[in-house]
């Protein structure tokens, strides 16, 4: 980092080298404003930017959540309507969101482009300090809440983004739980108020009491201001204070955290969720203990209790997991360790028990945890968990999120908190080794003694299912808005009337071209024409093909095992999913499960399973499903991974019927919890599999189907146990063959060496006996299906397949999407119509879709779906709004942040049979897109929707009061 002395405006208050994370750290303060800033410089191109506030909330209305979305639609600098939006279509971004927890509201961007990175700086930071929300009530009532009245005579609604986004939030019974342990852990704190606002309070906000809290929060000194990269700290910094900081003067926000006081006794709750009307209560209860732990300015605490999760209820069979599940108190066992909190909660949840195990449940930890302190925790639990987040932590492969972004995250994890401490949690590696020298002499077992056993400051909560619920509530809400309706005379009613059609009125109108234009956009010029070529060296194994991935891995060698599924007899092949949950789950020759897991983590940085298909890009209707083992290991321990494959592929016992019964309830659990939290996904996987080979694969062994399997089988365990564990048995000799073999492996040059005499050495000890191989064949079948759930909004799915009606798939689609995506769909579905999100996609395969996300509407949502052809027949847009939309197509095709990411995304486009000409010609195809081949893309969506392949995932009562949009209504869970 260039000397920070010149920088008059600033004071140095600490500058130290961050070994761990090959950075030089500095925490200054501007003298002027107040605030406070961290750099962190390095050779990292993928720069990182984050402005964030303390922002605690005083109620449930959400007013912190409207705030964030608000001042993201448009600033006296950029008054462009919603300058999110126009940054996400016409920028190199690789990260670009705002979010808000329970005590923080952050606003991060991230960029590889210089230029990109300092558009998103400045539009960001005049977002926040100067946002149109106080010139425009309107952006309030779109974002958060309004009354919604048609006509005098109409019904009276309310409607609003965040609304109904809260509204499907709390539909999840796991955000209930999670809101009922804060409240029972901190009632006389902030962390007792739900910061992202409860559908019931929400409508309390109102409009002066949101600027009046952006004016006393949103001020440089209650401001966090992050840089992260290899860039100028000291050019940034001085733009900074001559364009924003340097306007402002020292303000006092009063925004510290307080401490909740510790309890003298543990506390008791019991709270509701719904379920639908149809579902049975029983095993549908969660039971959680909890227990506050510390402060999160304890660095070696925290990874401590990350340690402890693991050895306690993180791994298979691990001791209070294994018991709960052993007293038949619950179907699934888990815990959380909730850290980005000033008070971090450490929770043990029994999902799928009942209320009147409660005592058992308690009692049941309670005599785990004082055997364990007084026998001592198992030391390869200890070690495993211990190498287990080590790895995590050296790797430092975030998915999605940039590095970058996730060191931002772990920096306010302490600096919120104490001004002169962030970067507790930077530097990790001395408290790793700490913890191995600590772990043989009773550390952890003093914690649980401490924190788990003799902490009062706990809770024990129970949230319950109630059928109907989420029906009686919505009849009080009817209520509600009746009852206020019949106070209003004539004259109001006709406000209101007046008000709904100037929100409607405010967003038909689009941005005037001169606020689109202030929006900072690169030019098609800084884009690089050059399609980033995927580095791919195929290598031969008799014929086992194996796929070289050389990147700079750190040392770290990335394997997947991939086995060919595609001609599994289709009798097997729905059972595929259970043999992926169950293998290194059970038994194995030499393991226990609990043993194989803890030999897994201290050997490898984890090994994983999956079931995955991908669509043929050059075959129609063509597509290749695969098992997959993923492992990443230090190159040295690459054969240990191969070993422990080989043991779970070959020896996995699965004749224990207790064992395999768990299995079952798990993935049943899971697999529950999935198609709530996302009923998006659900819906386009459903509708999708009405036609589309593919679909259908991921449908069976993975989706709806797969859950309905799972319910099946749970409840005829006994009758269906023999024919169970044979069809198991079987598959994993269909499917463990060395026929069936690719080999994928990413590292550098040294660590490729060893990787194809392990193979080779591999692929003789797999399945060689002789069985029949039988194509799948795929029968179409439009079923439409509505299913009811207890949730109170809607996600509503239409699918269809160009390239089956002749039309061939463009780089022009991926422009499509953009527009659709951002302008229309965005604009129909969330602006105009309340909901969360839409999102779209057109396939390389031809396979496409539409679908909405927490969506308070279902036919006004597949009527806008049915009007894409027109909107497109009448599309135009300027040379620079092309630009734009060209620029975030390409932003998708752009390589990914982390080794791991991009050998993946290598591996995917080998199977769908894409090479390096098909992505350079798709560039191009981006590249050179006009407006007029955007108008022209009508026919080939009219062709996607015409097909009529519609799935809604959504409330029973919507769902069952539009069953004439569909074939067949019925619920989503059986019992």
């Amino acid at each position: 980092m260039k000397t920070l002395d010149s920088l008059t405006s600033y004071e140095l208050l600490q500058h130290q080298r961050l070994h761990d994370i090959q950075s030089d750290g500095a925490l200054l303060e501007h003298k002027r404003s107040g605030a406070r800033i961290i750099l962190l410089s390095n050779d990292d191109e993928n720069k990182v930017f984050t402005i964030g506030f303390r922002t605690p909330p005083t109620d449930n209305t959400g007013l912190t959540h409207i705030l964030e979305h608000a001042v993201l639609c448009g600033s006296r600098k950029f008054p462009a309507k919603d300058s999110f939006v126009e940054l996400s279509k016409g920028s190199l971004n690789t990260f670009l969101n705002a979010m808000t927890f329970a005590d923080k509201t952050i606003y991060p961007v991230a960029s590889r482009n210089d230029q990109d990175f300092h558009n998103l700086m400045d539009v960001y930071m005049d977002a926040v300090l100067h946002p149109n929300i106080h010139q425009e009530e309107a952006i309030f009532l779109q974002e958060g809440w309004n009354y919604n009245l048609e006509s005098a005579d109409a019904e009276l609604k309310y409607n609003g983004v965040v609304y109904n986004e809260m509204k499907g939030a709390f539909s999840s019974p796991e955000r209930v739980v999670y809101r009922s342990v804060l409240n029972s852990l901190f009632p006389d704190t902030i962390y007792s108020l739900e910061s992202g606002g409860h559908p019931d309070d929400i409508p309390n906000l109102q409009y002066q009491e949101l600027l009046a809290y952006h004016s006393k929060y949103y001020h440089p000194s209650n401001s966090y201001i992050y840089l992260y990269g290899s860039m100028d700290m000291e050019e940034k910094l001085k733009w900074l204070d001559e364009t924003y900081l340097g306007h402002y003067d020292r303000a006092d926000a009063a925004s510290n955290i307080m401490l909740q006081a510790p309890f003298h006794r543990r506390a008791e709750a019991v709270t509701s969720y719904s379920i639908g009307g149809g579902e049975s209560e029983e095993n549908r209860s969660y039971l959680t203990y909890n227990a506050v732990i510390g402060t999160s300015l304890d660095a070696e605490l925290a990874i401590a209790f990350q340690v402890l999760h693991y050895a306690l209820l993180g791994s298979q069979g691990a001791p209070l997991r294994q018991s709960i599940l052993d007293q038949g108190i619950a179907k699934e066992v888990y815990g959380t360790y909730q850290s980005r909190i000033y008070q971090p909660v450490f929770s043990i949840v029994a999902k799928g028990s009942n209320q009147s195990d409660r005592d058992l449940f308690v009692d049941t930890i309670t005599n785990v945890l004082n055997e364990l302190v007084s026998k001592g925790i198992d030391r390869d639990s200890l070690l495993a968990g211990i190498s287990f987040y080590e790895f995590q932590y050296r790797e430092a492969d975030f998915g999605r999120y940039p590095k970058g972004l996730s060191y931002a995250l772990q920096v306010l994890g302490s600096w919120l908190y104490n001004d002169h401490a962030p970067f507790v949690h930077l530097e990790s590696h001395h408290i790793f080794e700490r913890l191995k020298e600590k772990m043989d002499k009773g550390y952890f077992e003093g914690l649980i003694e401490r924190y788990l056993i003799r902490n009062t400051h706990a809770s024990v909560v129970a949230v319950v299912p109630e059928k109907g619920l989420g029906a009686k509530n919505e009849q009080k809400l009817k209520a509600r808005l009746q009852s206020y309706r019949d106070q209003l005379n004539p004259d109001e009613l006709q406000q209101l009337v007046d008000r709904t059609k100037a929100l409607k009125a405010y967003q038909n109108e689009p941005s005037t071209k001169e606020q689109s234009a202030t929006i900072p956009l690169l030019s098609r010029e800084d884009l690089d024409p050059q399609s980033p070529k995927l580095g791919l060296e195929l290598d031969r194994l008799d014929d086992t093909s194996i796929l070289y991935h050389k990147l700079f891995t750190n040392g770290i060698g990335y394997l997947r095992l991939c086995f060919d599924l595609n001609k599994v007899p289709q009798d097997l092949l729905a059972y595929a999913g259970i043999l992926e949950g169950a293998i290194g789950s059970v038994n194995t020759e030499r393991f226990s499960y609990h043993q194989l897991a803890n030999r897994i983590n201290i050997h490898t940085g984890g090994i994983h399973t999956s079931i995955e298909a991908y669509g043929s890009a050059k075959q129609v209707n063509g597509y290749k499903a695969v098992f997959e083992f993923q492992a990443k290991v230090l190159y040295s321990q690459l054969s240990s991974a191969f070993e422990l494959i080989q043991e779970m592929i070959l020896s996995s016992n699965f004749d224990d019927t207790k064992r395999l019964y768990e299995l079952i309830a798990q993935l049943k659990s899971s697999e529950q919890r999935k198609l709530i939290s996302s009923g998006h996904l659900a819906a386009r996987e459903r509708a999708l599999s009405y036609h589309s080979a593919v679909y259908a694969f991921r449908d069976r062994v993975g989706g709806i189907s797969h859950y309905r399997l799972l319910e099946h089988l749970e409840s005829h365990f006994d009758e269906e146990k023999d024919a169970l564990i044979h069809r198991l048995k079987e598959l994993a000799g269909y499917i463990f063959r060395p026929e069936n073999l690719l080999v994928s492996y990413t590292a550098e040059q040294e660590g490729l060496a060893s990787v194809k005499p392990l193979a080779a050495a591999f692929k003789e000890k797999l399945y060689h006996h002789p069985v029949q191989r039988v194509l799948v064949e795929f029968t179409p079948q439009l079923r439409n299906e509505g299913f009811k759930t207890s949730s109170e909004v809607q996600y509503a799915a239409q699918t269809g397949n160009f390239i089956d009606k002749g039309y061939p798939y463009t780089g022009s689609l991926r422009v499509l999407k953009m527009i659709l995506s951002y302008d229309y769909l965005w604009n129909q579905i969330r602006v105009k119509g309340g909901a969360y999100g839409c999102m779209t996609g057109f396939q390389r395969d031809g396979n496409s879709y539409m679908v909405s996300y927490r969506d308070p509407n279902l036919a006004r949502t597949y009527e806008v779906y049915a009007q894409i052809p027109d909107y497109l027949r009448g599309f135009k847009a300027s040379d620079q709004e092309m630009t734009r939309y060209i620029i975030g197509a390409i932003r998708e095709l752009e390589p990914a942040n982390s080794p791991a990411a991009a050998s993946a995304n290598s591996l995917v486009l080998y199977l769908c049979d894409y090479d390096d000409d098909d992505l350079q010609r798709e560039r191009d195809e981006v590249l050179n897109t006009t407006a007029e081949d955007v108008a022209g893309l009508a026919p080939l969506v009219e062709s996607v929707l015409e097909l009529g392949s519609k799935c809604t995932v959504g409330n029973e009562d919507s769902v069952e009061a539009q069953r004439h949009l569909f074939g067949e209504v019925l619920p989503l869970f059986e019992k």
